[in-house]
């Protein structure tokens, strides 16, 4: 799935509305639950980004990025990738709006989450002005859970079973309208949607109209 989140991501920032906050060319992301630092790794390597914080409260994952990430050398550069174990509701939120993060990433976190409108509100106080939140989930349909809970995990077997609570699963439609209640988000076009499918043999593949029913990506630009 890793490429179509950067696919996504390019996307968002490709059709970033006129701005009195506009990005810089160098971006700082914030990468939240990043486990073994997958997308943290790949986004450090772009010439287009400054800086990337990635952050997760499991030790044992965050050993496994770390030794990934000293296998190459141009990561270790001061600054250029920083992993930190902890969660999102612990981590500082930056002391001025300049400070904060251009890109804020959650991918495959917010099934997992009990109490989603507050742990988004966690989320979105590390975004800048002019900066978007891009995030990955299911949404909760029936469709989606017979693929991830009956499919997966109960009959391949690719998934630990438990894995999936179907009900913690979180439509497109309600993200939409948390953001427009919530105000000073989204204005002016932000909002995108991708639905995504997995394809044996061929990998996870773009869906047109895959996030009514299935996995999709999510962004949301901060007005500014």
């Amino acid at each position: 799935m890793n490429p179509l989140r950067h696919t996504f991501i390019s996307r968002c920032l490709d059709t970033t509305p006129p701005s009195t906050n506009p990005l810089p060319e160098e971006l700082r992301y914030l990468d939240i639950g990043c486990g073994g630092g997958i997308f943290a790794e790949s986004a450090a390597r772009l010439r287009t980004t400054a800086s990337v914080t990635a952050i997760d409260p499991t030790p044992d994952v965050l050993a496994i990025a770390e030794g990934h990430k000293r296998r190459d050398p141009a990561l270790m550069t001061k600054g250029k990738l920083t992993y930190l174990n902890t969660s999102i509701e612990e981590l500082p939120v930056p002391g001025s709006e300049a400070e904060k993060f251009d890109v804020v990433t959650l991918f495959e976190v917010l099934e997992h989450v009990n109490a989603p409108g507050p742990f988004l509100e966690s989320v979105i106080s590390n975004v800048k002005p002019g900066g978007w939140l891009v995030l990955s989930t299911i949404a909760r349909t029936w469709t989606s859970w017979m693929v991830t809970n009956v499919v997966a995990e109960d009959v391949l077997g690719i998934v630990p079973k438990g894995t999936h609570e179907w009900q913690k699963y979180v439509n497109e439609g309600e993200l939409r309208e948390w953001f427009a209640e919530k105000g000073g988000w989204g204005g002016n076009g932000g909002v995108k949607a991708m639905g995504v499918v997995y394809v044996p043999g061929l990998g996870w593949k773009e869906i047109p109209g895959g996030e009514a029913w299935g996995n999709y990506f999510f962004g949301v630009r901060r007005d500014g």
